[in-house]
């Protein structure tokens, strides 16, 4: 593993939280922040039809500030958090502690920054007793990305609540990798705008310091808002078990690229939620109990999206001329998609996929199983080369190993050259999956919460 890359820029002295407002006739949430003398804010914007001014919405508004800060906080990442004049209960400062430093990990591994001494100062509030037990799930809204996992929960939710898509995007942009597999599902679409501050587009130039943020914590907190707005009864997120998976391990701290993904961040904002005085829309994953490897058997009888689906990076670029309208086929997503789907889809359906769909193929895009070019990708995603586990939303090394073997099984599979090579490596491993942990990774794995109307056997069997 190479070391992290060294600290740029004088670190802040403090990071202060100034406040945030609502315009509610514009379905506008302003949210600001200061630091080094610099203001920052962000805007987000959703439907002017919903109640606005209900306990719910404010409670959620509220939220969403006090996780947006974390984009603007890493600029200098100083040592204190000062939250002004917001108050918090002791639980919300654990819990906003804990996304700082857990959420900021690989930001601080990479910028070589201890983010242990990190203080939250702020008035506190008493703690809140928790709402009444949550009444059963008529109407959902799901988060909805255009991969594979957000597209299974959607094919499930549906069967069981009234059921609305949710999109975040930047104001005037759309992503043609949810748009299309999102008309394919046919729902009705809740839509935010999410405007950050045009500083940050400018880090290098201003000398911030720049890395990850748990981006996925501050949409689920969005996402609570617009259903709150909607009266809705739960945001049912798509994160699997494999996201709880630490990336790597440095000088005895665990980080995980996916923190915001895990069930440590779940079980944490739910209880935030649980406790903040008002009665928000209940919060959970439903693939929570679930592999990538069960989420790909599922994903692969859906056929309907199989022609537009894309969980290419290259697909989410902030940079319209950088944006591919198909797969690279040589990024650790393009990888990782193929790899886990080999298993359960044929040759013929996996190069189609990945030479467009029904896009016309990209001049650069091809199954990656074919290429030997993307050996050493594979091997990163196997643990058997000494590259670290890639910091991207990609499965666990079982998970990917249990898949190798299993495709190298296939009839169809048989010419698969660079397949084969890695499938040996595995088998050759002294920890190499047998067929009964392959099967295991099938079936619901670890501990979850999913509500009793969602947990059918095929979901959550406890």
């Amino acid at each position: 593993m190479g070391l992290p890359l060294s600290a740029q820029g004088r670190r802040g002295d403090l990071f202060r939280y100034e406040g945030y407002e609502t315009d509610a006739s514009a379905g506008l949430l302003m949210c600001r922040y200061r630091v080094d003398g610099r203001h920052f804010e962000e805007r987000i914007t959703l439907s002017p039809q919903g109640q606005w001014d209900s306990p719910a919405a404010r409670a959620a508004a509220r939220l969403i500030f006090l996780l947006a800060g974390v984009s603007y906080y890493k600029t200098a990442a100083p040592e204190v958090i000062d939250l002004g004049d917001t108050a918090i209960t002791g639980q919300e400062r654990d819990f906003l502690r804990q996304f700082y430093l857990q959420g900021l990990g690989e930001f601080a591994y990479r910028n070589a920054i201890d983010l242990a001494p990190l203080r939250i100062e702020a008035p506190l509030l008493p703690s809140r007793a928790p709402m009444s037990a949550p009444s059963p799930i008529a109407t959902a809204l799901v988060p909805f990305g255009g991969g594979i996992d957000s597209i299974v929960t959607v094919e499930t939710v549906r069967q069981q609540a009234d059921t609305a898509l949710f999109v975040v995007s930047r104001p005037g942009d759309r992503f043609s990798a949810i748009e299309r597999p999102a008309a394919v599902a046919g729902l009705p679409v809740i839509r935010a705008d999410r405007e950050i501050d045009p500083q940050l587009l400018r880090s290098n130039e201003l000398g911030f310091l720049n890395g990850h943020v748990p981006v996925t914590g501050i949409l689920s907190a969005i996402a609570v808002l617009a259903a709150a707005l909607d009266g809705r009864d739960a945001v049912v997120m798509s994160n699997e078990w494999s996201s709880s998976v630490p990336t790597v391990e440095f000088r005895g701290r665990l980080i995980n690229h996916q923190y915001s993904k895990s069930d440590l961040f779940e079980a944490g904002f739910r209880t935030v939620i649980d406790g903040c005085g008002a009665d928000l829309p209940d919060y959970f994953s439903l693939l929570r109990p679930r592999t990538e490897l069960w989420v790909a058997e599922r994903f692969a009888g859906l056929k309907k999206y199989h022609g537009t689906f894309r969980s290419c990076n290259r697909a989410f670029h902030i940079d319209k001329s950088l944006r591919l309208d198909h797969w690279c086929g040589h990024c650790d997503k393009c990888c990782f998609i193929d790899l886990i789907l080999a298993p359960f889809m044929s040759v013929s359906e996996l190069e189609q996929i990945f030479a467009g769909g029904d896009l016309p193929p990209g001049p650069d895009s091809r199954e990656p199983l074919a290429d030997p070019d993307q050996a050493e990708r594979f091997r990163t995603l196997l643990a058997t080369s000494t590259a670290a586990k890639p910091f991207e939303c990609v499965g666990e090394v079982n998970e990917c190993r249990a898949a190798v073997l299993l495709a190298a099984q296939r009839d169809d599979r048989a010419d698969c050259k660079l397949l084969h090579e890695l499938a040996t490596e595995v088998a050759a491993l002294p920890d190499a999956p047998s067929a009964a942990l392959s099967a295991e990774l099938l079936r619901p794995v670890g501990e979850h919460f999913i509500p009793a109307e969602f947990a059918t056997e095929d979901i959550a069997a406890r």
